[in-house]
This record gives C-alpha cells, sequence and structure tokens, in this order.
C-alpha cells in the first residue's frame, strides 16, 4: 500500500466533529468532509461534552473566551484543527491553549483542508507514540527501583552479596513464571507489612 493511500484511507475512516456556525463556511467544509469519505457530525453551539467516538474536531476559534472550550477538549484524544478569522494576538494564543494540531484560516477554501486535517492527524498519533514510549520508560526505570530495593532488603536481612540477593528474586521469578518486579514487589510490600506491625526478622527472609 502506498503512503498516499494509506493517509488517505486513514483520513476517511475518521469520524469527525465540526464545532463551527451553520452558515457558508460551516457547511462547505462539512460538505467537503463528506467528499472526503468522512463520518461527520456538525454542532454548534459547541456541546457540553465531546462526543466518545471523535477522532478529530474541527474548531472555530473567536477572541472571545475560550475556556468553555479549552474545558471541553481537556483530555481528548481527537486531532484539533482550529479554524480562526485573522491572526491576532487573541486567536493566537487560543490556539496554543487549545492545542491545536491544525490550523485553517478564512475565508475556508477546500485548498488546505486535506493538508491541515493529514499534519493534525500525523501529530496526534506521534503524540501518542512518545506517550506510551515514555510511559514505558517510566516503568521500566519504576521496576530497576523496585529491583534494587528488594536485592537490598535481602542483602540487609540475609546477609548476602547483591548478586546473590538477585538471583534469588530471578530464579523465584522464574520458578512462579512472573515478572521479576513483581517478586520485588511483594518483598517490599512484605518488609513495610512487618514494619507498619513493629515486627523484626530474626532469620533470613525467604523469597
Amino acid at each position: 500500500m502506498s503512503t498516499l493511500k494509506r493517509i488517505l484511507d486513514d483520513l476517511r475512516q475518521a469520524r469527525v466533529l465540526v464545532l463551527h456556525p451553520r452558515d457558508e463556511d460551516g457547511s462547505a467544509l462539512v460538505d467537503h468532509l463528506k467528499r472526503l469519505g468522512c463520518d461527520v457530525k456538525a454542532m454548534w453551539p459547541p456541546p457540553a461534552t465531546l462526543p466518545a467516538d471523535i477522532d478529530a474536531v474541527f474548531l472555530q476559534v473567536s477572541d472571545k473566551a475560550i475556556d468553555p472550550l479549552v474545558s471541553l477538549l481537556d483530555g481528548t484524544k481527537a486531532a484539533v484543527i482550529a479554524i480562526v478569522t485573522y491572526e491576532s494576538p487573541t486567536s493566537l494564543k487560543a490556539i496554543v491553549d487549545l492545542n491545536a494540531h491544525g490550523v485553517l484560516t478564512k475565508p475556508l477554501r477546500q485548498l488546505g483542508v486535506l493538508t491541515q486535517f493529514t499534519l493534525a492527524r500525523y501529530r496526534v498519533g506521534y503524540e501518542s507514540r512518545l506517550v506510551n514510549k515514555v510511559r514505558k520508560l517510566e516503568d521500566t526505570l519504576k521496576g530497576r527501583r523496585a529491583i534494587e530495593k528488594a536485592v537490598k532488603i535481602l542483602t540487609e536481612l540475609n546477609g548476602i552479596e547483591e548478586d546473590a540477593a538477585y538471583k534469588l528474586i530471578r530464579d523465584q521469578a522464574t520458578s512462579k513464571r512472573v515478572a521479576i518486579v513483581a517478586v520485588a514487589e511483594s518483598i517490599i510490600s512484605a518488609s513495610e507489612a512487618m514494619r507498619a506491625f513493629g515486627l523484626t526478622v530474626s532469620g533470613p527472609l525467604k523469597v
């Protein structure tokens, strides 16, 4: 499959919400998106909450207070394409506050809609991949810290070297067919529970 066809197929499968007054520009935008093959919904004024199944939002931005719009889009995973009448300081700030992934200027023309739509969808996918990568790195770091803490507990209670303590944890994980982190966390939990009740271990802590 060519890159162009893959991009167009992605846009055609998108569920789009158009938040724009029901005027000539709004109608032309809705019609153009439908011709692209998108599943389009049009609403004005903006609803209190976004529909859950939306992939992209085309949103008119004015110089008026945009706090309700920022709240409306807070937490959404949809691509946001802002529509502005002119580039005033207020509208530029609104674009930033809304974390818009693309921008269209009025009067709306068909030329540019596809480009901004494609760019917005790409940016959302890219940001999502970055978030997932960061989350995985954080989980890895958290796991390493848990293992290091569990190793320290075993070395202190069992009087063994760190390599031997790590081997105990690893062997137990292999035996139980669970992640090493899971065994480490159980050791930490057991140690913290004993401290919470004022208990001490008189002998080696069994893994």
